[in-house]
């Protein structure tokens, strides 16, 4: 992606960056990303935000159209890693009026970003970061709350991001289509091709989607059949989709998030998951 943020300023300005979707219709859908920018000051710190979040959707209702898999009692489970709280990155300046959070009846895919932002921070500076992009989010874009369900710097710390409670299938707003029973995890930073990926980070990627998956006895190498809730997906409303169980945000929905070289670690990350669930090599597909 071009133009990337290279400084995060400490404030946003008001003025809003405003991006335009024109789908085509009736097979599975290619979606161009128009980007206006302009020459006002604050709107290069923005467009991060819209290449990779441009890909997602407001969630309307819990219990909406999702993934047609049966969930059966878990016999795979992994630990719950380390989860940094919102308390710890959200202050009272910055917080928004929202409404309740909005749940699925479990997880069955997760879905993985980049948030296409600088890639040189200072791990202990990774909460100003992550309300940066909550501030961008409920404020120019006019959401209720931040996409993402959970943040990981480069250090391999993970953040919650969305409200609702961590052990809960909170509906996100991460993956447009694909919002309901799947879990968001935004790498802060961008990796496109050549840029390299924290091993930290990859591990507590793959610590965080074996547990989520776990929770719903998913293999996180096996496919999942999901059914596209908007067609500005890659798939008409309506339509399901066969899709890795941990998957790239590119997936779902034509972008190039979470860029080349940490969708190259994905298969990485779904064998290491899939370990941490005490799996064997075998690939169980989901029905």
């Amino acid at each position: 992606m071009g133009g990337r943020l290279r400084a995060w300023p400490r404030t946003l300005t008001g003025h809003r960056l405003r991006s335009r979707l024109q789908p085509s219709t009736g097979r599975p859908i290619p979606a161009a990303l128009l980007v206006l920018l302009g020459c006002l000051p604050g709107l290069a710190a923005l467009l991060a935000l819209v290449l990779c979040a441009s890909g997602v959707e407001r969630t309307v209702a819990a219990g909406g159209q999702g993934a047609v898999v049966v969930r059966q009692a878990a016999s795979h489970q992994a630990p719950r890693p380390d989860i940094v709280p919102r308390t710890a990155w959200l202050d009272e300046d910055t917080r928004h009026a929202q409404p309740p959070p909005r749940y699925d009846d479990g997880v069955v895919a997760v879905f993985v970003h980049h948030t296409d932002s600088p890639n040189g921070y200072d791990c202990a500076d990774a909460p100003r970061i992550i309300r940066y992009l909550y501030a961008g989010q409920t404020g120019s874009r006019h959401w209720d709350d931040i996409g993402y369900n959970f943040l990981v710097d480069r250090c391999g710390t993970i953040y919650e991001g969305r409200a609702g409670g961590v052990d809960r299938a909170v509906t996100g707003a991460h993956t447009q289509g694909f919002n309901h029973r799947t879990t968001g995890i935004a790498a802060l930073g961008t990796f496109t091709a050549g840029v390299a990926v924290p091993k930290a980070m990859t591990e507590a990627i793959a610590a965080l989607a074996a547990w989520k998956l776990g929770l719903s006895d998913t293999d996180p190498r096996a496919k999942v059949r999901l059914t596209s809730s908007n067609s500005l997906s890659r798939y008409a409303s309506g339509s399901t989709a066969t899709l890795p169980a941990l998957a790239g945000h590119d997936d779902g929905y034509m972008t190039s998030c979470p860029g080349a070289a940490l969708t190259a670690r994905l298969p990485e990350i779904r064998q290491l998951a899939a370990h941490l669930q005490g799996r064997n090599t075998v690939v169980a597909q989901r029905p």
